[in-house]
């Protein structure tokens, strides 16, 4: 094993070049020491055009400033709200792309990386560190990088999974930042109903992938009743770990990982990061494992549970954008999409709330211009709102466009119906679902 020598983030960055395509773990556990390093060095123009990559990152993101235009460009995989503004100014920028084929990028030449810049747990006694609540495309980006920096953090869990040793990395940076947490609002009435109509499609030994925030909070927490849950999902939070340590998620009746929590990275409480932390039933897990929909597929009753920024009367989902404004990502969603269709006894869902907080329609004549089909309507399932859920499958769009209007606000179901009459011609009263 070769030694091992701490330096200091402004050494570290000072192996970056200029033009380098940079990867960055993500979420909780970005390596923001290293990152202030190179806002030094472009501040005292060391360095330019530098391109960042990563899933959705938690805190300061300087690297879509427009302050550092021509010397910093984030190209990220997922848009969160620190970087959202700049994207849509034309000062940042997005990468579409399926989050299950972000290693491939790497690891086919599609992205060429010049630096990883990763933070990572203390090393266990064989010289291993873990990724942490930040597994992601990291493990790929390791490979491949020419110049490879760990943050190495006693913040960051060492959770079981997919390890790296602490001797494959170029340079080691010491900081003893804690990982960023969140916590969420109670969930609403309309949340609340969301989820027991989502509960109601999801059986006894499921396996069950959603996401963070109120709404799967609010699912998981009618989920106190059901037997044998498991889970395989790209995260979870604190809604998750509650079911978990009711015992109502034991995995037991995963076919793959059994008895096992399977995530790719994380965003909660302080709680859940604990959790995670030498816990042998928990697998954090590198992103093309995690949503290969054939992986997906392989454990029975998976039950996909995704959001919508809006839905047309055809089933085509929308989930990334408002109109030509970007707002998060392609993500995870066709991965587990398919993944669960796949699966025998598998449940798809897309549950969102009927209307906006501004009272418009999220189920719609047609997409806004501009919007991104993320879920085609060739793979819909269930929609799901707080009025009731419909399966699309094996539905012609005449069938379709009845069975959302049904669950869509009672004051928008005129104007959809109106919109349907024009559309489909005079038939369409005659049709019965």
């Amino acid at each position: 094993m070769k030694e091992l020598r701490f330096v200091t983030a402004d050494e570290a960055a000072a192996a970056v070049c200029s033009g380098d395509h940079i990867h960055l773990s993500s979420v909780a556990s970005v390596p923001h020491a290293v990152i202030e390093a190179l806002v030094r060095r472009a501040d005292a123009r060391e360095v330019e055009d530098l391109h960042f990559h990563h899933f959705h990152t938690e805190g300061p993101a300087p690297y879509s400033d427009p302050e550092y235009s021509g010397i910093f460009f984030e190209q990220g995989f997922f848009v969160g709200p620190n970087v959202r503004a700049n994207v849509n100014s034309g000062y940042a920028d997005w990468t579409p792309v399926h989050l299950g084929e972000t290693e491939k990028l790497y690891l086919q030449g599609g992205i060429r990386l010049g630096a990883a810049i990763v933070q990572v747990s203390l090393p266990d006694e064989n010289g291993m560190v873990s990724l942490g609540t930040s597994v992601d495309c990291s493990i790929a980006a390791i490979e491949t990088a020419r110049t490879r920096i760990a943050v190495v953090n006693p913040h960051v869990p060492f959770a079981y999974g997919d390890l790296v040793p602490l001797d494959c990395f170029d340079y080691l940076v010491r900081d003893d930042t804690p990982l960023i947490t969140k916590g969420y609002a109670d969930p609403t009435p309309t949340e609340v109903l969301i989820g027991k109509n989502c509960a109601e499609l999801v059986p006894d030994g499921a396996c069950l992938q959603m996401g963070i925030g109120a709404l799967p909070n609010a699912l998981a927490a009618q989920l106190g009743d059901h037997r044998n849950l498991g889970v395989h999902t790209e995260m979870f939070a604190d809604g998750i770990l509650a079911l978990i340590k009711k015992g109502v998620v034991n995995g037991s009746c995963k076919k793959i990982d059994t008895g096992k929590t399977v995530a790719s990275f994380l965003l909660g409480s302080e709680e859940v990061y604990s959790f995670i932390d030498h816990n042998p039933d928990v697998l954090m897990k590198n992103i093309g494992y995690v949503n290969d929909p054939w992986v997906i597929a392989r454990n029975p009753r998976m039950c996909a549970i995704n959001s919508a920024v809006e839905v047309d009367l055809t089933g085509q989902i929308c989930a990334d954008s408002i109109g030509t404004r970007i707002f998060s990502g392609t993500g995870g969603q066709l991965d587990f999409v398919k993944g669960a269709c796949m699966s025998e006894g598998g449940v798809s869902m897309t549950a969102f709330a009927s209307r906006t907080k501004k009272g418009g329609s999220k189920i719609v004549p047609f997409l806004q211009p501009g919007a991104g089909v993320v879920t085609p309507r060739s793979d819909a399932r269930w929609i799901v709102t707080e009025y009731g859920s419909v399966n699309l499958w094996g539905r012609s769009l005449q069938e379709r466009a009845k069975l959302l209007i049904s669950i869509a606000h009672p004051d928008d179901r005129e104007m959809l119906d109106r919109a349907a009459f024009e559309r489909f011609g005079p038939h369409w009263h005659a049709v019965k679902v």
